[in-house]
């Protein structure tokens, strides 16, 4: 049979026939493929010695580094009712620009010249403090003048005792003399009694020496009752200075304590005056409430609250605000195994969600579309089984995209140690963490001077 012949053979029937056979079964086609195997499996041996970058990997989102940067709700301070909307969504707004305008829904606030009217009140509690200060002081002069004129008053009484006293001691000796004059009146008319019983003197003469006795009684009687009434003026005099001094108490007393009352007043009104000028303030400063203002420049987000007239409570927020030319991080999460091979400083290589990429991780070189950045920030504690690190821009390489947005998902590569591939492919098929490099150079530095700083203090406690 034509067909028990060699399939090879150049005289088989269909290699004439069929073209394609002539092509497809060639003796040269196994050697090709064997030659092809060998070169890929020795290029694969070269390339398993090839250096290959270690690195952890981690998702995160974009950030900011500073919290004033992050997206924040604009409050409202007051429990109000919205008037206005001076701005819209997706609007720049600068620091201080109105966004909305609410108004009082208390009873209290619902006068519109409210503040003006306080001031009024405020004005009068003050006249009614000047004119209270001046009667405090109409008090003041009123005891000076008391006790003026308690010392003139003193000195009076004084001076009518002291007058007083002189003209008692006249008097006694006015009574003395008189007593004298009494005596010898009455020797004089035993005498003359004797002569006129002896016939010697006449009754006549007799009669006239008892006139002048008589004269001379009715004399010692007038100085005893004039010494008596001026030993009595004297007790009045003494009283009347005792009395004084008690009835000036008294005046003094009455005045000093309408003083006291005065001063009392006073700083009663002091202290109203005080809590109406607290109560000013807070109606000036609540005033600036109404117009709710952005707290810095940036661009209206969202609007939480919608229409007019809806009622805002007090703390509730109104908008929310995304600041502008915020400082953007990469915040990342990476496994706790991984923690230990992380320090600040250390290079990481990003992606960004919406930027084309192609990415070797091994040969962060070679890839395109990635960005630089180092670590700045690593928490201390962990998040729902994995550690937060912030990656910051690396300023000695290219910057960050500015079209960034905070929020934008990130992929991140933190660079270790080279090794080579099939040291690495070991690795991975075993499970095993990466190897544990030194720490970046910023690391280094912030540890040498963080053992500085307390060494200086070891030295300065021990100076002390």
């Amino acid at each position: 049979m034509p067909f028990a012949e060699h399939p090879l053979s150049e005289t088989h029937p269909l290699t004439g026939r069929f073209r394609s056979y002539q092509r497809v079964h060639k003796l040269k086609v196994g050697r090709t493929l064997a030659r092809w195997a060998a070169g890929l499996g020795l290029l694969v041996l070269v390339a398993g010695f090839l250096p290959w970058t270690q690195n952890i990997r981690s998702t995160g989102t974009l950030t900011t580094l500073r919290p004033q940067d992050r997206p924040q709700t604009v409050p409202s301070t007051l429990a109000g009712r919205i008037a206005k909307w001076h701005v819209r969504e997706g609007q720049r707004v600068r620091q201080g620009d109105t966004l909305v305008e609410i108004v009082e829904i208390k009873e209290k606030y619902f006068d519109p010249q409210l503040v003006e009217r306080t001031g009024e009140q405020l004005q009068a509690k003050r006249g009614a403090l000047a004119e209270n200060q001046a009667k405090n002081q109409a008090l003041q002069q009123q005891q000076q003048a008391l006790r003026s004129a308690l010392s003139v008053s003193l000195d009076k009484a004084r001076n009518k005792v002291t007058q007083t006293r002189l003209k008692v001691n006249s008097d006694e000796a006015e009574l003395r003399a008189a007593r004298n004059d009494f005596a010898i009146a009455e020797q004089q008319q035993q005498r003359q009694q004797a002569l006129y019983d002896q016939g010697l003197k006449s009754l006549t003469e007799l009669e006239q020496r008892r006139l002048k006795f008589q004269e001379s009684r009715a004399k010692l009687q007038a100085v005893e009752n004039k010494l008596a009434a001026s030993r009595q003026e004297l007790v009045n005099s003494q009283l009347e200075l005792s009395s004084l001094q008690a009835e000036y108490q008294d005046k003094l007393a009455k005045s000093e304590s309408d003083r006291r009352s005065v001063t009392a007043y006073q700083f009663d009104t002091e202290g109203q005056i005080a809590k109406m000028r607290n109560e000013l303030a807070n109606l000036q400063i609540r005033a600036g409430f109404y117009q709710i203002t952005a707290p810095q420049d940036g661009y209206v987000v969202r609007a939480l609250k919608e229409g007019l007239g809806e009622i805002v409570k007090e703390g509730e927020p109104i908008v929310t605000i995304m600041p502008n030319a915020p400082a953007l991080a990469a915040e990342l999460y990476v496994k706790p195994m991984d923690m230990p091979l992380l320090a600040v400083g250390r290079k990481v290589r990003l992606q960004f969600d919406g930027w084309p990429a192609l990415v070797f991780s091994g040969w962060p070189g070679t890839s395109f579309g990635t960005f630089a950045g180092t670590v700045a920030v690593i928490d201390n504690i962990d998040s729902q089984g994995q550690y937060r690190i912030l990656v910051t821009p690396d300023p000695a390489q290219e910057p960050w995209p500015k079209l960034l947005r905070v929020g934008s998902g990130v992929y991140g590569w933190a660079l270790l140690d080279d090794v080579p591939i099939w040291y690495e492919l070991w690795r991975q098929l075993n499970g095993f963490p990466a190897d544990f490099v030194g720490q970046p150079a910023t690391a280094d530095k912030g540890k040498k001077a963080d053992k500085a700083a307390k060494a200086d203090s070891g030295e300065e406690d021990a100076s002390k």
